[in-house]
């Protein structure tokens, strides 16, 4: 069994308690507008080209399969409809400006990798977390890892924006120890506008979850004129939620443009950024 990701974090301290490895996966049903990793979004194998970190050295022209790097007078050119997806300019490339997001790998393969820190993981009451896009989309090798890194003493969690079936989440259930979960609004119209989806199978995942008993930390984009009334409208939703261990009100940044821009993906990302006033005052809705 395989499965595409497209980055592996080490040291994260943002993605559940202590320090952690963050593994991304690729694939994501919602495209969110204000989404900071649009490599994670599509689930082929893609190539980011940072055009202003091309030296011209022309290695890529020399290893592509499907002529989708040419040099001309001395000038690199990229036709990403032939690309393939096999990643060999990016390994071949010497000036760093080529990214591959995609990479196949084996629950064999990945584990030692997240094994390296767990003597960090213990003594920080940290751990592994799978993440995306949505890593649930791969929900079976979510299941075989999780439970690999379980018989190995690593505490899990889940990152995800419940967007799948209550069979997929009961695959991961009893491997895992909590689930970061997105709210992004609780209005179905409002939800759609953001995301492209109804909410209506995340709210009623969350339920599910809690029901199961799962240990729930939740997890909300704060982004001015787009999810910012919703604040006391999921504050009222978190209140039933009898398992939750935590909110984390995440504001917006845009420092993802140049990614789009190397993917060759027209950015969707707000130009308003929350003052810090606003964050504080969301924080103060769920602290009563």
């Amino acid at each position: 069994m395989k499965a595409k990701i497209f980055e592996i974090k080490r040291f994260a301290v943002h993605d559940g308690d202590g320090i952690r490895t963050t593994v991304f996966f690729k694939g994501c049903p919602l495209k969110c507008v204000w989404c900071h990793n649009p490599e994670g979004i599509g689930f082929r194998p893609e190539i980011a080209y940072y055009e202003h970190k091309c030296i011209g050295c022309g290695e890529c022209v020399t290893v592509c399969p499907s002529g989708a790097h040419t040099m001309k007078g001395g000038m690199h050119s990229f036709e990403r409809e032939k690309c393939v997806g096999c990643g060999k300019c990016k390994d071949a490339c010497l000036g760093d400006a080529l990214g591959f997001y995609g990479k196949e790998v084996t629950v064999d393969e990945l584990l030692p990798t997240l094994l390296e820190d767990k003597d960090f993981y213990d003594s920080s009451n940290g751990g592994v977390t799978l993440s995306g896009g949505e890593c649930l989309m791969q929900a079976d090798f979510c299941a075989e890892l999780l439970k690999k890194l379980k018989e190995n003493g690593v505490s899990t969690a889940v990152d995800t924006c419940g967007y799948v079936s209550g069979e997929t989440l009961d695959k991961v259930i009893p491997f895992t120890d909590i689930f970061l979960y997105d709210i992004k609004a609780i209005d179905e119209d409002v939800h759609i506008a953001c995301t492209g989806h109804s909410n209506k199978k995340i709210l009623e995942n969350i339920k599910y979850l809690d029901e199961k008993g799962c240990k729930i930390e939740v997890r909300i984009p704060y982004v001015p004129n787009y999810n910012s009334g919703q604040i006391e409208k999921i504050a009222d939703l978190l209140s039933e939620i009898k398992n939750l261990t935590k909110v984390r009100i995440l504001p917006y940044h845009n420092f993802a443009e140049s990614k789009y821009k190397a993917l060759g993906m027209e950015s969707t990302l707000p130009e308003i950024i929350p003052t810090d006033e606003k964050i504080k005052s969301a924080e103060k809705i769920f602290s009563k």
